[in-house]
């Protein structure tokens, strides 16, 4: 797309958002932040169908169910139709979108059910997506990829009923081609050996379908029980995916076999999760005070991601809007924000300062006070002040202990600096991983660190969510290169793999 129809688009989310900014209202419950320009009781509703997807998932699962803080709730942008999601990503044709960073995780769904065959909807997009987000909550062993994707599509196709029992095991009628077809591009013995290399889309399609199909199969089949358990077992004790999924099922053949005729039945069983509205926990509604409706729209784009081409309209838009709102935090370090990621630093180091004027503890103000004035210190060394560069993340970190951002940036102080990272820095980097552990980024730097450290196996657990993704192109294959050199011993190469994807992040 041209950009000045980039442009045009990214005006009309802010603009037409912005005049009817008393509109905005948001829900906060105990796992989520649901902002929207939409009724609230849609909100009310939409956040209570959420947490009784959590609790159901969690009881079948046997999960804990840690405290949350903001920085730990996914946060959802509930997009009022199908129009406004499409200025927002520019005409695309999705059902919505999911992204962690060490920043938070954000969650972008439509209003409106999507007329998809095989009802696929934004509900099956956000359950897929949640589920592996509490995956990496739980979960911190490497899994293969099938497993991964068939684990997020089981649960995908929870029903919510009004009654508040919640049914797991429906049909995912939105994979059916794949179940159904020919899956000699992808065959199952390959499955689950989850083979490297480079997948094409219609192998991909079958790990999602099949992947679904086995996991159904291995949940719900008495004869089969225990066997995904003792097969995800053999693979972290250290058998090849190959060993382990001979050893937990058998003959392969067999089981591929059984599987065709499960698919074909005419029914699939399910079971019935009964949610406590008690857990629920209170859920809590309110208009965006004048400032933070004026400026949410500027936000949600900042959260999507910003183009390069738009990077410098979206800083004038947050300028202009900010500029109502002088003391108003979130309006300030909004703006920060978006004057940083348009390479505007200095003001984005005075933005900053407003927000810090009218509340010292704002986390987000604090983060881009520090990340502007560390750019600026890359700038211009000599004058670098980094133990006061510091401080702010330290101040970021104090003020919400369990936000990953401030953690990871202490510790990625030192590298700008050309300093060895103190000790606690890279306990909190550590600890940054276990808060944020979608963030792929943070998962090579904590990698990295590791193998510095000579913790060899925790760096290969770092390393797996990366290696096992469908979605990883060019990462997925560099962190099997980064675990086949672990295994031959060769950690200097594989260390020298990790530097190389770093520096094409710092180019990013």
């Amino acid at each position: 797309m041209r950009p000045l129809l980039r442009a045009f688009f990214a005006a009309a989310i802010l603009i037409e958002a912005t005049q009817a900014q008393a509109s905005w209202f948001e829900a906060k419950s105990k796992h989520f932040i649901i902002d929207g320009d939409v009724d609230p009781q849609e909100l009310t509703d939409y956040a209570k169908k959420l947490e009784r997807f959590d609790q159901a998932v969690r009881i079948a699962r046997g999960m804990g169910d840690p405290q949350l803080t903001d920085a730990g709730r996914l946060r959802i942008y509930f997009m009022r139709n199908a129009d406004e999601w499409r200025r927002l990503t520019e005409g695309d044709d999705a059902l919505g979108e999911y992204g962690s960073s060490a920043a938070g995780s954000f969650a972008f769904v439509q209003k409106m059910k999507g007329d998809r065959p095989g009802d696929f909807n934004s509900d099956l997009l956000l359950f897929h997506e949640y589920a592996h987000h509490m995956m990496f909550e739980n979960w911190a062993a490497a899994m293969p990829t099938w497993v991964a994707e068939g684990f997020a599509e089981f649960f995908s196709t929870a029903k919510i009923n009004d009654d508040g029992t919640v049914v797991l095991g429906s049909a995912a009628d939105q994979r059916s081609i794949g179940v159904y077809g020919l899956h000699h591009d992808y065959p199952l013995s390959d499955m689950l050996s989850d083979r490297g290399g480079w997948l094409t889309g219609r192998q991909v399609d079958i790990i999602y379908s099949r992947g679904w199909l086995l996991t159904h199969y291995l949940t719900f089949e008495p004869s089969r029980r225990g066997q995904l358990d003792k097969y995800l077992s053999g693979i972290q004790s250290g058998e090849s995916a190959r060993q382990a999924a001979e050893v937990a099922f058998g003959d392969i053949g067999k089981l591929d076999d059984e599987l065709d005729r499960y698919a074909n039945q005419k029914s699939l069983p399910g079971v019935v999760i009964h949610t406590d509205a008690a857990k629920i926990g209170s859920i809590a509604v309110a208009p965006l005070p004048p400032g933070t409706a004026a400026l949410t729209p500027v936000q949600l784009r900042l959260n999507y991601g910003v183009s390069p081409a738009d990077e410098r309209f979206v800083a004038g838009e947050a300028r202009r809007l900010a500029s109502d709102f002088p003391s108003d935090p979130f309006a300030q370090s909004t703006l920060a924000q978006a004057e940083y990621v348009a390479g505007y630093y200095s003001a984005a180091e005075a933005a900053a300062d407003r927000a810090l004027a009218a509340d010292p503890t704002y986390v987000h103000a604090l983060i881009y006070k520090g990340r502007a004035e560390m750019q600026l210190a890359r700038a211009n060394p000599a004058t670098a002040d980094w133990k006061a560069i510091r401080g702010w993340f330290a101040r970021a970190n104090h003020a919400d202990t369990e936000n990953a951002e401030p953690l990871m940036l202490y510790y990625e102080s030192f590298a700008a600096a050309g300093q060895k990272p103190t000790e606690s820095a890279v306990k909190g980097l550590i600890y940054a991983l276990v808060l944020a552990p979608q963030d792929q980024r943070l998962r090579w730097m904590a990698a990295r660190q590791l193998l510095a450290d000579g913790k060899v196996t925790d760096a290969r657990q770092a390393l797996g969510p990366i290696a096992n993704d469908p979605h990883g192109g060019v990462g997925r294959g560099k962190a099997r290169d980064v675990l086949a050199a672990i295994e031959a011993g060769d950690n200097t190469k594989a260390a020298s793999v990790i530097d190389d994807i770093e520096r094409e992040w710092k180019q990013y």
